[in-house]
């Protein structure tokens, strides 16, 4: 009886150590684990009086941290309207030392304070949304504005972050918006026109911009660029031109995301665009329709309304944050899984490109390796107004390794490839512990809600993470450093369509914009965004041969006792 004890008390600690390795392994390594988290408050706008805007997108270039935003309405101290405009941009005030305050252009004297004599400030100081903005209209968008009187408009919003094409300039596609102030149906108070191409520069006296043509991407198709774009290498399945990269272009539909891809060459010529294919594991050239539901053709199911994708230093791998569609105002996070390749391609296997890891301009891995499952990274706390959104990370502050290395003029050493460190007062550099292992999120709050009267405020918060824990499979690589890239070029400006092109359905998807159509944290659309084409044995069918082993060992230990 005492050695039939002592064998069932060997098998039930075999059977716990067993249990423990086989869920550890199994079910949801992940090197992404939060250590702490600080709520910084708003951002802070001295030049204006009072501002309303949503929002909050930036971007690093020649030494100035530029942020852009939506909708922007200036206000005096009694809420009264100075001014409103569809979009504007503003530096960050000293971003080497602060992260919050910011130097905004274009600021007026509009008369004085009844009460207290003090004179009121605003941007860009006109109560016509006419105007347009910092982004500017093209003349039939003006005569459109002008002529509706703001009951309907057309409206740019910058949608989500620049992407840097060197360390001076950087493109962005945002959408060109109709915005129905009186709809009959409410989901349709925001109807695509379609995404227009900007170039972004950084001069002393404010941030500079240049649309290049009017509609580069139709509302009939996804608003690819909308949601992030990625540069990087051309692929490796064609012959290598340093002379040139290529963009992955991320774009929301209701299924999930899609994607596009092109050379910064032709990016003014959609017809030159090529389209992920999920069931070819392949580009192709005819692009996926903007209602398709069927998971197996979507890049990556799930719900999206503005997010992040970009290359971390820390993990040494592509991450991307989010906001889904569910009002929650919670932050969601995925990382490109190097040990989960998509196919047999030798030059993708596990660990990354020929096993080595990746470097930021591995671009290709984005089609290589599955995204990890989505977890939670932090829940915002909503003001009065409802919930947040327009939720957005900003790798350039409390990180020296924002440009990819190729993006540096030819020449420069690589020790010189490093950008200045953004936020020191708030945390110096020998305390980080690492470029990216701090990060900042923004996102809009809803002071006051309601259409046409709501008041927006974008608030901050920095997110450390904590030591990246062992990977049972191994870790990730390093990177090694690329090498120098030439001057690129947008391309010529496209052609200009006519004045106003149909509306779409209402399928089409935006990026940062609460709407009558959002879905609440119990409401469905795709689900928690899983890696349906996932090549291999699945997370599940995996977990399920760990449950049955463990099983097996616990009948046996049973039998045993009896």
């Amino acid at each position: 009886m005492g050695t039939q004890r002592a064998r069932n008390g060997h098998n039930l600690i075999i059977l716990f150590v067993l249990c423990g390795l086989l869920f550890g392994y199994t079910c949801g390594w992940t090197p992404i684990v939060v250590k702490n988290i600080v709520q910084l408050g708003p951002q802070i706008t001295p030049d204006v009086t009072q501002v309303s805007r949503d929002g909050g997108y930036s971007v690093l270039l020649s030494g100035q941290i530029i942020w852009l935003y939506d909708d922007t309405e200036c206000l005096d101290r009694d809420g009264k309207q100075l001014s409103f405009v569809s979009n504007t941009a503003a530096y960050a005030k000293e971003a080497n030392k602060n992260v919050s305050m910011l130097v905004d252009f274009g600021v007026e004297a509009v008369g004085k304070d009844k009460k207290t004599g003090q004179t009121n400030y605003a941007i860009l100081a006109d109560t016509t949304v006419a105007t347009g903005g910092w982004i500017s209209f093209s003349r039939d968008e003006l005569e459109f504005n002008d002529k509706r009187k703001g009951v309907e408009r057309v409206a740019i919003w910058p949608g989500t972050s620049p992407t840097p094409y060197s360390t001076s300039q950087a493109l962005l596609f945002a959408p060109l918006v109709y915005v129905d102030n009186k709809p009959q149906d409410p989901s349709k108070e925001y109807q695509a026109r379609g995404m227009t191409l900007i170039s972004i520069a950084a001069s002393s006296s404010g941030p500079t911009v240049d649309r290049q043509g009017d509609l580069i991407i139709s509302g009939l198709q996804v608003a690819y660029g909308g949601f992030s774009s990625v540069l990087g290498y051309t692929s490796t399945e064609k012959p290598q031109d340093l002379n040139d990269r290529d963009v992955y272009l991320f774009g929301m539909s209701e299924a999930g995301l899609q994607l596009a891809r092109a050379s910064v060459g032709q990016l003014t010529d959609f017809s030159k665009y090529s389209f992920w294919d999920p069931t070819q594991l392949s580009f192709i050239k005819n692009p996926p329709r903007l209602d398709e539901k069927d998971f197996k053709k979507v890049y990556l199911p799930g719900t999206f309304s503005s997010g992040s994708i970009f290359y971390s230093p820390y993990f040494n791998t592509f991450l991307m944050v989010y906001f889904n569609k569910y009002v929650d105002s919670t932050f969601r996070i995925r990382f490109l899984d190097l040990n989960t390749p998509l196919g047999d391609d030798p030059t993708w296997p596990k660990q990354g490109k020929r096993g080595k890891g990746i470097a930021p301009e591995d671009v290709e891995a984005l089609v290589k390796y599955a995204w990890s499952p989505e977890q939670e990274l932090y829940k915002s706390p909503p003001a009065k107004g409802g919930f947040n959104y327009a939720g957005m990370a900003h790798p350039e502050y409390f990180n020296r390794q924002y440009f990819a290395p190729s993006l540096y003029p030819k020449g420069t050493s690589a020790s010189e490839r490093r950008n200045q460190w953004y936020g020191s007062a708030l945390l110096p550099a020998k305390k980080a512990g690492g470029d990216g292992k701090h990060l900042l999120l923004s996102w809009t709050s809803q002071l006051r809600g309601g259409f046409g009267s709501g008041i927006y405020q974008v608030q901050l918060a920095k997110v450390e993470f904590d030591t990246i824990p062992d990977n049972p499979q191994g870790g990730f690589p390093g990177a090694a450093v690329s090498s120098s890239m030439p001057t690129l070029s947008l391309g010529p400006p496209a052609q200009a369509p006519s004045a106003t092109p149909a509306a779409p359905s209402s399928t089409h998807t935006f990026p940062s914009r609460p709407s009558s159509t959002a879905l609440t944290s119990t409401g469905s659309a795709g689900g928690a965004a899983q890696q349906w084409w996932m090549p291999g044995p699945s997370l599940l069918v995996r977990c399920c041969g760990a449950l049955v082993g463990v099983l097996v060992l616990l009948i046996d230990w049973v039998l045993g006792v009896g």
